[in-house]
């Protein structure tokens, strides 16, 4: 089954969040066209990782175990998609934040 992704981006994309590599997103926000909800941060295992998992936060752990229910996108079309994402993206590994409801702000969980 081909994926219809609902991301939200205007191109060309602007150079928000360019070379920090690869990031792990939900379909929830790719598909369906949810914001990052939840962003978290693991140490990366290759080069063109940046560790980065993006969910729109309502994701059941059933739902994330199954590999089909995410892709590998670049970190810059989700800032794209969602700007609100982009003051956080320095943080180091082991990371955690959610978005304050109705805001445009993560506080660290």
């Amino acid at each position: 089954m081909t994926k219809q992704y609902k991301l939200k981006v205007t191109l060309p994309l602007k150079p928000l969040a360019e070379g920090l590599g690869g990031c792990m997103v939900s379909n929830r926000i790719s598909v369906d066209g949810l914001k990052v909800g939840l962003m978290y941060r693991d140490e990366a295992d290759r080069d063109e990782d940046s560790g980065w998992s993006f969910l729109a936060g309502d994701e059941s752990d059933e739902y994330l175990d199954d590999p089909e229910n995410a892709g590998v996108f670049d970190v810059n079309t989700i800032a794209n998609h969602d700007p609100a994402i982009v003051p956080y993206l320095d943080e180091p590994p082991d990371t955690s934040l959610e978005r304050v409801e109705g805001t445009d702000t993560f506080e660290e969980i």
